[in-house]
């Protein structure tokens, strides 16, 4: 026989679900990204996921584990779950779940106080433990978009309901539940944009909208008899049409592995060896060595035209790959830092003449202060 029953984590889940507030950082309740998901109730779970056995002897009942002046609910049954995968494992953890109780509004208010005033993680584990449950439903419907482990979406929603513990403040005068569904959603919404592709489809704010929102959008202008283009849509979601168009490209795209060859040739070049090069061409590496031999050849022809500390600033700033500061020339001369600039600055200046004269096509970009 069968019946509906509510969810839990195993027997270390007392000590996996204790946060602190040294722990855990400041994170913005609410993302644009989010703004238009449904909110969900803490107290129901979907029959389809909590049908669960009710095979249970009385050992596996719950028990109230004293410590100090307050109850913590704990699992009293010391056999370990039979290893199993799949929805195996989440029955398994729904059942667990389960044997969490729920709250009353004034123990939660309470609890909240406690873990705001007191930083008290008694009372935190307790507010963990019991919306569990609220994880477990928000995770579900997100496995619709998921399709994979969805034990992977309750683990990251997990993580969002702890953050919530810490920065939910009981006196705004907001349900806690509703508080955490924010933290729990933008957890597991980033856990699937990180995770959707072996390369990130997207990083920042614009891309982490467009990636939730913008084929709903489009879908929502086409069931209204709308043909919506990039214009339309930057409109509707407030961003610029190059980053719809970019947004349709990442969507549309698959990954390549680069190291894949190209063609039958097992030995053969990859996609890698077509990729272009990041630096400058080979046509700008020899030009820029013609013209260094070209300016160092007649800078030869200007030393007899300098003096003592002109030469020196030549050979030990301009032309060096480790030039010595402005200090270090002032010191070996006993003049001001401001002296020897106003010496650099006029060395550059007649070079730029000498070789204005002596070099066709002379251009002033190949001198630079």
């Amino acid at each position: 026989m069968k019946k509906t029953t509510t969810l839990s984590p195993s027997r270390n889940s007392k000590t996996e679900t204790r946060v602190s507030s040294e722990t855990l950082g400041s994170m913005p309740m609410k993302d644009d990204s989010f703004e238009k998901l449904e909110l969900m109730d803490d107290d129901l779970v979907s029959d389809e996921v909590l049908d669960v056995d009710d095979s249970l002897d009385d050992s596996d009942s719950l028990a109230l584990e004293e410590v100090g002046d307050n109850p913590l609910p704990a699992p009293t049954s010391s056999r370990l779950p039979t290893p199993a995968t799949g929805r195996d494992s989440l029955h398994i953890y729904l059942r667990e779940v389960s044997r969490f109780p729920m709250l009353k509004p004034e123990e939660e208010h309470a609890l909240a106080l406690r873990v705001r005033d007191h930083n008290d993680t008694d009372a935190a584990f307790r507010l963990v433990s019991s919306h569990l449950r609220l994880v477990v439903r928000i995770a579900m419907d997100f496995q619709r978009r998921w399709m994979q482990n969805v034990l992977d979406l309750v683990q990251e929603g997990n993580v969002g309901l702890m953050r919530a513990v810490n920065k939910f403040d009981p006196d705004k005068g907001i349900k806690f539940s509703y508080y955490a569904s924010f933290w729990i959603k933008a957890y597991i919404l980033k856990f699937i944009m990180d995770n959707w592709r072996m390369v990130k489809i997207g990083t920042t704010q614009v891309q982490r909208k467009l990636f939730y929102n913008l084929n709903r959008e489009r879908q929502k202008l086409i069931a209204q008899g709308f043909d919506p283009d990039a214009a339309m849509l930057s409109e509707r979601l407030g961003v610029s049409e190059e980053q719809i168009n970019e947004m349709d490209q990442r969507l549309a795209s698959t990954d390549l592995s680069l190291n894949v060859p190209v063609g039958d040739d097992a030995g053969g070049a990859t996609r890698m060896d077509f990729l272009p090069a990041l630096g400058p061409g080979i046509e700008d590496d020899l030009a820029r060595d013609e013209i260094s031999g070209l300016v160092r050849a007649q800078l030869k022809t200007i030393i007899p035209k300098l003096n003592e500390k002109e030469i020196y600033i030549l050979n030990n700033r301009l032309l060096t790959d480790d030039p010595i500061t402005l200090r270090e020339i002032g010191e070996r001369y006993n003049v001001t830092r401001e002296r020897v600039r106003q010496l650099e600055a006029r060395l550059l200046e007649k070079i730029r003449q000498h070789l204005t004269l002596d070099i066709k096509d002379f251009s002033n970009d190949w001198i630079q202060a």
